[in-house]
């Protein structure tokens, strides 16, 4: 699969989203990670980082070419922490959900994505000190094993995208293998199911896929699979035994929005059955104030930047209210009548808008989050 290249620049089916450059950090250069990466784009140029420094000058173009349209590659040796909370804001109920911290970008380019604004740079970065991520994991999760953790590594990245270039995915599944009380998200928009091949146990694994109406897939998420190719890669994993997570995360105003959900809910139903699904989150589209500029920029920039948005208290913008309610509840009120109303959850919202669309809000401040740990955990039913 490859993205859109730069104008100009040709692009080479053979080379995974078309990368054009690997820079690699001194720390991590004889990782098994970056073995990998050389035996699978061995055309590619390969070029080693001395020092931190060294980065923009190493960039194709020099250090003027920093926004490369996420073809540049960049193994890196990551300083800071390695399981983290979900970022959410105080003021809205959080999930519970932790992130594994595999790297940042997403060669994928879809107009809604925060990433845009909150990552500076379109370099794509795996991290690749792999083993000092599984001493911090190892330490955490080893410490008590009656303690769960659900964990997730899409948050800052595609779980996926560079799967076939970087094996991570693979890495951490091997590793989890150890580790009874955790289970793990794998969040995409690719159809890859390679991670199948560190045969992990089916019931500490969630298979998890971004989903949008048909018109917002066509035409807001350039490079990423059609629907179809993503919930036929759902329904296989299901049919392994994995539990399966969907994501409308964000609900988007378009024009015919009502019967575009329609479409994608109806899609879900020909493809997965309601016991096959763990949980479905929903969320309102919301950004970073910076965003649209920069899509505009860039020729970018859709309609429904155009819809009415109120400055909230994490410092994004969200969709006003009686808008925010009425699209959660209608995709709500779909996947209900499908039999998923007990797997469904909004994704940083009020108790007021929980009970606006639902009717009731979780108890207690960790109400949600203990539900999700349920859910994750729960001894799936087998069979046809």
């Amino acid at each position: 699969m490859t993205g859109d290249a730069p104008a100009g620049v040709p692009v080479d089916p053979a080379v995974p989203w078309d990368i054009r450059s690997v820079l690699v950090d001194a720390a991590v250069a004889g990782s098994a990670m970056a073995g990998r990466v050389r035996r699978t784009l061995p055309g590619v140029p390969f070029t080693v980082l001395e020092h931190p420094g060294a980065l923009a000058d190493a960039l194709p173009g020099g250090p003027e070419a920093d926004r490369t349209g996420g073809r540049v590659l960049h193994l890196a040796a990551h300083r800071g922490r390695f399981l983290r909370p979900c970022p959410g804001a105080r003021s809205y109920r959080c999930c519970g959900y932790r992130i594994v911290h595999i790297g940042e970008g997403c060669p994928m380019d879809c107009t809604y994505c925060i990433l845009k604004a909150y990552l500076r740079s379109d370099i794509l970065r795996a991290f690749a000190n792999t083993a000092d991520m599984f001493a911090e994991l190892g330490d955490i999760f080893g410490r008590d094993r009656t303690r769960r953790f659900r964990v997730g590594t899409g948050e800052f990245a595609d779980s996926l995208a560079l799967e076939p270039v970087t094996g991570h995915t693979l890495e951490l599944l091997h590793f989890l293998r150890d580790f009874d009380n955790v289970v793990v998200e794998l969040k995409s928009k690719t159809a890859d199911l390679s991670w199948m091949a560190a045969n992990p146990r089916p019931d500490r694994v969630l298979a998890a896929w971004s989903v949008n109406a048909p018109a917002v897939v066509a035409a807001q998420e350039r490079g990423a699979p059609p629907l179809s190719a993503r919930l036929a890669a759902a329904r296989e994993a299901a049919r392994a035994g994995f539990g399966v997570c969907l994501h409308f995360d964000p609900v988007v105003p378009h024009p015919g929005w009502e019967e575009g959900y329609a479409a994608t809910v109806d899609m879900i139903a020909s493809f997965l059955r309601p016991r096959d699904i763990v949980y479905i989150s929903l969320g309102s589209l919301r950004f970073l104030p910076e965003l649209p500029a920069r899509l505009a920029a860039m020729g970018r920039l859709p309609d429904y930047y155009l819809s009415e948005f109120v400055d909230d208290l994490d410092g994004k913008r969200r969709l006003l209210r009686p808008l925010r309610v009425r699209q959660l509840r209608h995709v709500a009120g779909l996947l209900a009548k499908c039999g998923l109303a007990g797997k469904l959850y909004l994704c940083m919202e009020s108790d007021e808008v929980w009970r606006a669309v639902f009717g009731r809000a979780p108890q207690g401040p960790d109400g949600l989050a203990r539900r999700l740990m349920e859910l994750a955990f729960e001894k799936r039913r087998e069979g046809p």
